[in-house]
Order: structure tokens, then sequence, then C-alpha cells
């Protein structure tokens, strides 16, 4: 087991990463999960399935009782961020599920009310208060789902990006901070080129967090970038000029 990070701690807020058991990476898709607390109350980022649920738990109640978990974010609707819901929700009493309105009606597949447990996201996105702080909830459609948002805590200053920023490593290869921005970068570009839809939901989404002030950005995959390497997968992803469907186009151009 890796033990947590904490990414962030200001004025009582805490942004962790939530451990990892190298045993997992033999299993499935590697994921990170993380955890905000703001003073004493928290919110659960893409907290994952029943493969990572034990590991999860034991190491987010280091920091947080269960009972004090007031959301869990969905930043979309793939089966490693969705599946443990109705365990989450069983041992986090408390906490509303935050989740885009077009994958509400998914959930009861998952075992979870949406009558009593579900607050809709709408598509232009919309801020949460915990405990006494906006947190802004940031519309990135597209990228690669529709109905897909990110986290931004203002004063962490931490964005959580969810599948954007994602990288697949090699067998063998593992870490949790992007040292070399060069070198981790071609282990991100497969990956962006084939899921995220289009150069438009790339620039649709870099005018949704102009003038955020991001310190760190933690996506679900991958490894996190901080200072500069934040800035530099902004310019990075900014940069890539055939995504989704004009990468696909391209593909099956030279197979005809």
């Amino acid at each position: 087991m890796i033990d947590p990070i904490v990414l962030a701690e200001e004025k009582g807020n805490k942004f962790i990463w939530l451990s990892i058991d190298q045993a997992e990476m033999e299993k499935g898709i590697i994921t990170n999960q993380y955890l905000l607390i703001v003073k004493d109350k928290g919110v659960m980022l893409d907290p994952g399935g029943p493969l990572v649920f034990e590991r999860v738990y034991t190491t987010m109640q280091k920091f947080i009782k269960p009972e004090d978990v007031e959301y869990i974010f969905l930043s979309h609707e793939d089966p490693d961020i969705i599946s443990g819901l109705s365990i989450w929700l069983t041992y986090c009493p408390n906490a509303k599920i935050l989740v885009s309105g077009l994958w509400d009606r998914f959930l009861p597949h998952v075992g979870v009310d949406i009558k009593m447990n579900v607050i809709r996201i709408p598509l232009q996105g919309m801020r949460i208060n915990l405990n006494g702080d906006d947190l802004r909830i940031v519309p990135a459609h597209f990228l690669h789902s529709p109905g897909n948002f990110h986290l931004y805590d203002p004063i962490t200053k931490v964005y959580f990006s969810g599948d954007l920023g994602a990288a697949v490593y090699p067998k063998g290869t593992w870490y949790i901070m992007v040292d070399d921005f060069d070198e981790h970068k071609k282990y991100m570009e497969g990956f962006h080129r084939a899921y995220m839809a289009n150069k438009k939901a790339i620039e649709l989404w870099i005018k949704q967090i102009q003038g955020l002030d991001i310190r760190i950005i933690a996506p679900q995959h991958g490894a996190i970038f901080e200072g500069e390497n934040a800035k530099k997968f902004i310019d990075w992803i900014k940069s890539l000029d055939k995504v989704g469907i004009d990468y696909l186009e391209e593909v099956l151009s030279n197979n005809a």
C-alpha cells in the first residue's frame, strides 16, 4: 500500500489523494480517488467501484468520519467511477450524489435511489456550498463524455479534472506526481486523441477555466500536475490538433 498524500492544505481545507494498493495494478484500470475536506466536512471525488472500495474507505477514515461526507461527486458515468455507489451510500449515510442530469437515470442500475440521494448538475455547471465555502463544478462536456464535469476548490486551488489529463502507463511504470512533463506526455497522447471528442470540446473547456487560479490538476487516472506542470498540461491540451472525430476520420481514411 502506498500512503495517501495531502496535495494541498489551506485555511482548514485539505485536498487528499487516497493512496493505492499495488495489487490493483494487476486487476484493472488504475484509478485515483480524492477527498476534499472543508474544515470538518468532505466530498469524495469519483470514488470508484467494489474493486477499490475497501482501500479507499479505510484510507478516507484517517482524515474524516464517514458521516461527515456530505457529497459524492461524479465527473461522468463510467463504471470505474459509479459502480460502488450503493456501498458508499451505505457507509456514508449523509452523502448526496452530484451527477449530471444526463446520467442520473442510469444510477438505479447500480442500486441508487435517485429520488433520495441525487443532486442533478445542469449543463452549465453550478456552485455548491460545503461548510461555508463555495466549490465550483465546471462543465467539461465531451471530454470525454456528454454530461462531463470537473470540480475546483478556490481555497486549495486544486482542480479535479476527471479523465482529462489521464495517462496510460506501460507495464512496470507508475508514479503519482508528474516530474518530467515532456516524458509524461507520451503516456497521455494516445488516450486523449482517442477519447476526447474533438478540438471544439477542448476550446469550450479552456473558456470555462479562464480566470481560475489553478495550482494543481488532479486527474482520475495517471499522475498529478503541480505548479508549472499544471500550466504545461493546459498548453499541451490546447496544442493537440486532431482528437476524437478528427483523429478517427484520419485513421479510417488511412484504412480505406
